[in-house]
Order: structure tokens, then sequence, then C-alpha cells
């Protein structure tokens, strides 16, 4: 039997919202992450990449789990796996997060700025 990959296995999409994110010192910030899976037991990632630096993981949800660099203390980077949907909540903001953030699922990447 011949199939198509979305007729065996189902759309897979993970996306951001395009644009940037504004916001000053001592806000918070919310960088939204929506996808689409047929694996139920699909782990969402986010990295934080810097000028002139490589991704560096900041945290990864998934239904049964959730893991959190040590870099990334947990009272002001987290994220919560809801439906679908796993959006990075930055609390008190310093200069130092303006960065692009991405969400990921294995292979599919989207990203988000943020500027303060």
């Amino acid at each position: 039997m011949f199939c198509s990959s979305t007729e065996c296995k189902g759309e897979e999409k993970v996306t951001q919202p395009p644009g940037d994110v504004i916001l000053t010192q001592g806000q918070t910030a919310t960088l939204k992450c929506t996808f689409t899976t047929a694996d139920p037991n699909r782990a969402l990632f986010w990295y934080k990449q810097e000028v002139n630096s490589y991704p560096k993981f900041i945290l990864t949800r998934s239904r049964y789990s959730a893991d959190s660099s040590p870099e990334f203390v947990k009272d002001r980077f987290d994220a919560e796996l809801k439906d679908s949907s796993v959006p990075l909540r930055i609390r008190d903001l310093h200069v130092c997060d303006s960065a692009v953030y991405y969400c990921t699922s294995s292979n599919m990447t989207d990203s988000g700025h943020i500027t303060i």
C-alpha cells in the first residue's frame, strides 16, 4: 500500500507569530508557540540565540516531563505545555534577555525576537 507522508503520519507543524516583541526592563514577556502533531508524546523545546552566538537550550516540555537548563533560572524562564501551545514566559526582563527565541519540535523550527 502507498500513501503520502501526511496520510500516514499526519501533519506536524510548529508556529510562532512573526515580528519582534519590544518591552522594557522589569516587564514580563510571553512568547507564543503553537503546534500540531499526530504524536501526543512530542516534546517541545525553547532556545535562545544572542547576536553572534549559537542557540542555547532553555527548556523542554512534554506531556510526561519537563527539563530546564540551569543557566536559565526557573523563577524567570518557564513554559507550560497546554493542548496545542507551549508559551515561554520570561519574568523580570533584563537587557541581556534581548535575543531570538526559537520554539522547536524535532526538526521543525520557528522563532520570535525580543528587544529590550
